[in-house]
């Protein structure tokens, strides 16, 4: 039975775990090992909204298992240009591959494709749904710079209402046993009360502050975010709020030693060039793990026992 990754909602604590596992074998491994796991193995990566680290990490990831890659990096360039249906791109390219990575601007597509296809299916990201891939590679740096995740306060900064990195990390968290967040986002991009509700009443809690100064006091993790414009039907809204909040290195005098601030970039400009030069700053070693936790993915979705 093929297993598709499309929401961190579908996976259990356990799931979650056993993708961890995956990671920390797979960085263990040498580069000579890796490269034996998937000759002529195919993955085809069709992302309908631009990419650069999902898409190329991913890629990376394929060929360092010694596999190939196909697809495309815009529908421009496809026949989905020309009118042809999302199902009909994904019954015409499950015929050329192994296994398919897809990214679309609408939501719930990655789980459409999943019922199309008899191929694995991979979800890099569904409008403003999900991105259970960023969400893997956020929770193996987390544990990787922390040692832990369960008890860890984390704070999330930014758009908040748009962010499906945000609203899978939070998901997964939960799960995990974290249960104190702080939401720092200006009123128009709050994060939905939805997320905020669940079957444990009490057990979870969620302070809202406009204040980013408050956060960083307090927490482990500083998730920052950048305000998406392509996410707003009103231009004018965006220019409101695009600045609501720039993190500076002399913010984080007052932050634990052990802070980690991650990103799951681009950056526009809500992280200051300074902080790159701080112990605090983890975006960049965040973007290089995604290579190893996808690598992780494809191995285990492909049918590798690690």
């Amino acid at each position: 039975m093929k297993k598709d990754l499309i929401s961190m909602d579908d996976l259990s604590v356990e799931e979650i775990k056993d993708y961890l596992r995956a990671a920390h074998i797979v960085e263990d491994m040498s580069l000579e090992k890796r490269v034996q796991y998937l000759p002529g193995r195919i993955m085809a990566a069709l992302f309908f909204e631009p990419s650069t680290r999902t898409r190329l990490s991913f890629e990376s990831a394929m060929h360092r298992l010694g596999g190939s890659v196909i697809g495309f990096a815009s529908k421009d360039a496809t026949s989905v240009a020309k009118g042809e249906s999302f199902t009909d791109t994904i019954h015409t390219v499950e015929n050329y591959s192994d296994i398919l990575v897809i990214r679309h601007p609408g939501e719930g597509t990655a789980r459409l494709a999943a019922q199309e296809s008899f191929l694995p299916v991979i979800n890099a990201g569904d409008g403003s749904n999900q991105h259970p891939t960023q969400t893997l590679l956020d929770l193996f740096t987390i544990e990787k710079d922390l040692g832990k995740i369960e008890g860890l306060k984390v704070a999330f900064v930014g758009d908040l209402k748009y962010s499906r990195t945000v609203h899978s990390l939070i998901r997964a968290l939960m799960k995990l046993n974290v249960t104190d967040f702080t939401l720092v986002a200006p009123e128009a991009l709050r994060l939905p009360h939805y997320f905020m509700m669940n079957d444990q009443p009490g057990r979870f809690r969620f302070y809202e502050t406009e204040r980013i100064e408050t956060a960083i006091q307090s927490c482990d993790v500083l998730y920052m975010t950048r305000i998406q414009r392509e996410r707003f039907p009103d231009l004018v809204e965006y220019e409101k709020v695009k600045d609501s909040y720039v993190l500076t290195a002399e913010m984080l005098q007052e932050a634990k030693e052990h802070l980690r601030v991650l990103h799951p970039l681009p950056r526009v400009n809500e992280i200051a060039y300074d902080v790159d030069k701080t112990e605090f700053a983890g975006y960049f070693p965040q973007a290089g793990n995604g290579v190893i936790m996808r690598q992780a993915i494809l191995l285990k979705h492909m049918g590798v026992e690690l």
